[in-house]
């Protein structure tokens, strides 16, 4: 659903943003294969983008590794962009990352985006056994990420030797820093990247976040103008008392677990393309990342239907 403008009306872009839950009484497996068809419904549904998140050791969540469940989708898949929402590069190394996206781009050409985070990913003893000194690798990260770009444009040096990031496909990953606060805008717009403001779990509006990113852009050889995604959070209903009950189901969740719950938007597709429309206008923002926390699998699913079809004004979709 790309962006288009004719006076002052705006056709919203969206996309997905995938956590891969595995909700209780189903398997990995089964969450994977929902993961799956999501995908492919998104984009049978005309939505830009596919990404899924990085999480480790986490119970009701699925995906440890997007490099590989993009691999898959892609297969599954043959038009929707494919990307990280994060991969959480402190606990990597640059070469290594640039080679996992580099040859999903070859596999996929045109269609793979590269998501940095710059979150822990788990519990602090998970993330001990995944990287060791986090703290460490984050102060380091500045380093880190300009290695990795350097890489992804072939100009990356250790110890004074030429190192490149194989293969070498002839369209590159699209880079995108993610955050939820000022740091991660910082390194997008010194870095010249994409920007994503995780607005369905940050405490900050994050208006003034984008607005800083704009104003600081560098252009890079991989960006020549800024670009924003506002990943939020969206419960869309046939009805308002459906989305009102998900609403209850989720906040009655957060308080027996203890977690907190996302910061969401809610209602009728009708409602809900009303709110996306007025946060288009707030944020000057180019394109929604849509996460779902909707603890069932076909009412997920159709909430990214009932959004599709009230974004692009179709009377009616064919939800197989």
């Amino acid at each position: 659903m790309p962006e288009t403008r004719t006076g002052t009306s705006v056709q919203l872009a969206v996309s997905v943003l995938d956590l891969v839950p595995r909700l209780p009484g189903y398997s990995d497996e089964e969450a994977l294969r929902q993961a799956v068809s999501l995908a492919q419904h998104a984009e049978k549904w005309g939505y830009t983008r596919y990404w899924t998140a990085e999480h480790h050791d986490m119970p009701g969540l699925a995906c440890t590794s997007p490099e590989v469940l993009l691999a898959h989708v892609g297969a599954k898949t043959e038009r929707i962009r494919l990307g990280s929402g994060a991969v959480l590069l402190p606990h990597y190394s640059p070469l290594k990352v640039a080679e996992w996206f580099r040859l999903l781009a070859a596999l996929y050409p045109g269609r793979i985006d590269l998501g940095l985070g710059r979150a822990p990913g788990g519990e602090a003893h998970t993330v001990m056994a995944l990287s060791g000194n986090f703290l460490a690798r984050v102060a380091e990260l500045p380093k880190t990420i300009a290695s990795l770009l350097e890489l992804l444009q072939d100009a990356y040096e250790y110890e004074g030797h030429a190192v490149t990031a194989r293969p070498q496909p002839q369209i590159g990953p699209a880079v995108w820093m993610l955050g939820t606060n000022k740091k991660s805008a910082e390194y997008a717009a010194k870095f010249g990247t994409g920007y994503v403001f995780g607005q369905f779990m940050s405490e900050r509006d994050g208006v003034d976040i984008l607005a800083a990113y704009r104003a600081d852009f560098t252009p890079s050889a991989l960006q020549s103008a800024p670009k924003t995604l506002l990943a939020v959070s969206v419960i869309c209903a046939g009805t308002e008392s459906e989305a009102a009950h998900w609403v209850q189901v989720l906040d009655e969740t957060a308080r027996q677990t203890g977690w907190g719950s996302f910061r969401s938007i809610s209602g009728t597709p009708h409602s809900v393309h009303k709110q996306l429309k007025d946060m288009q206008c707030e944020y000057a923002n180019d394109e929604f990342l849509i996460v779902c926390p909707i603890p069932d699998y076909a009412a997920r699913l159709e909430c990214y239907r009932l959004l599709a079809e009230a974004l692009r004004g179709v009377a009616a979709f064919d939800g197989a």
